[in-house]
């Protein structure tokens, strides 16, 4: 207990009602409201680009500030530009997995291995499609995969894409 009688906050879990802007003007971020962890996604992040080097440092900066520091960031690897092997975040080396997964995720390793899974919007999404698809992924409930949340938002669009025949 605190001085003021007030338990504190356990530290390390997904925080309630996080709806942060990443760096100014470059992305938006949103993770589930609840420290449960079992929905399927744990967030939902929308970047302005597909420029790793730009894009990634103020991720990285926004979930250390409520996770604890990242040590690794998985990328789709046809989903962005030139991937390098690590970036240096705020004085800390991460380093970057790509994988040719077409999964519309980012996977954000905390320590040696606590994982979170966060919805990838693509930066080109109308603002409409991209606070509903955000919205979807961090319910707590959700068991729809980022793919399908995705296309849920695009006109015209019926039925998941399927894997390579």
């Amino acid at each position: 207990m605190t001085d003021a009688g007030i338990p504190p906050t356990p530290p390390r879990l997904l925080p309630d009602e996080i709806h942060d802007a990443v760096g100014p003007g470059t992305a938006l971020l949103r993770l589930e409201t609840t420290g449960s962890r079992q929905g399927l996604l744990d967030g939902a992040w929308w970047p302005r680009s597909r420029n790793v080097e730009r894009e990634i440092p103020p991720l990285v900066t926004a979930l250390a500030a409520h996770l604890g520091p990242v040590t690794r960031v998985g990328l789709d690897a046809s989903a962005w530009n030139g991937i390098p092997t690590r970036l240096v975040v705020d004085d800390r080396v991460v380093h970057l997995d790509s994988f040719p997964v077409g999964d519309a995720t980012v996977l954000i390793t905390r320590g040696d291995s606590d994982h979170f899974s966060l919805l990838v919007v693509p930066p080109d999404t109308p603002p409409e499609a991209a606070r509903a698809a955000m919205a979807r992924a961090v319910r707590a409930d959700n068991i729809t995969h980022a793919a399908e949340i995705l296309l849920a938002g695009t006109p015209g669009t019926a039925t998941p894409p399927r894997g390579p025949a």
